[in-house]
């Protein structure tokens, strides 16, 4: 049987039902196959469509008309006097608790070691020192070893909040410290090291620092 014969034939009926198929009659074919190029091709006479199909190939599917994508507005986040007037980085007088951050600063010992590959007493202080200039604090024990304003110094809490120019801190006795960054040293210790940060060259956000090149000496004028 030639391939022609063979594309051509019906299918058996065993196979048929099998397959869920039913062979239909040449003129069932042939009205499928008219109505078919019809509904594909409109606006095309009956001989047009014959012509064409001599001279072209057709892709046999129903032409479908295009949906018109809607645009679509992305949800605009609340702006800065939004947040302000909604006090969301605000921390409710209930919350603060120093024993309710204990728990961050037991993670956060442990991101800082992580970090640091494990702090050793081989370990070299300038290499720490860099890695912890670009970690996040939030949960660190700060305490302010030099400010300007001297009420400040000796001040000591966990971080619950950094922003750009502040670092906000809870005391043991459940006091919410607002301590500037600027014109203050603060100390940071974990595992025997200790470290340093000059809160005049640390005047950005914590996701700021992960891109910037730290000096490992910094200056206060005092």
């Amino acid at each position: 049987m030639s391939h022609k014969r063979l594309v051509q034939a019906s299918i058996p009926p065993d196979q048929g039902h099998i397959l869920g198929i039913v062979s239909q009659s040449d003129k069932q074919a042939e009205m499928f196959t008219n109505g078919f190029l019809k509904n594909s091709l409109p606006g095309m006479s009956k001989k047009e469509i014959g012509d064409f199909m001599l001279h072209k190939a057709v892709v046999l599917k129903y032409a479908k008309k295009e949906k018109k994508k809607k645009n679509k507005k992305r949800a605009k986040g609340l702006n800065a006097k939004q947040r302000r007037e909604m006090k969301v980085f605000q921390l409710k007088p209930e919350h603060q608790k120093y024993e309710l951050f204990l728990p961050l600063h037991e993670l956060w010992e442990q991101y800082i070691r992580d970090l640091c590959n494990g702090l050793k007493p081989e370990s070299n202080p300038q290499t720490i020192q860099q890695r912890l200039l670009k970690a996040d604090f939030h949960g660190a024990i700060l305490t302010v070893a030099r400010s300007k304003c001297p009420s400040y110094v000796g001040t000591t809490g966990i971080l619950v909040q950094e922003m750009k120019h502040v670092f906000k801190i809870i005391t043991k006795e459940d006091k919410l410290k607002v301590i500037p960054k600027r014109n203050s040293v603060f100390a940071v210790e974990i595992d025997g090291f200790v470290s340093h940060i000059y809160g005049s060259k640390f005047e950005l956000r914590s996701s700021e620092r992960s891109a910037k090149k730290f000096k490992v000496k910094g200056t206060i004028d005092l």
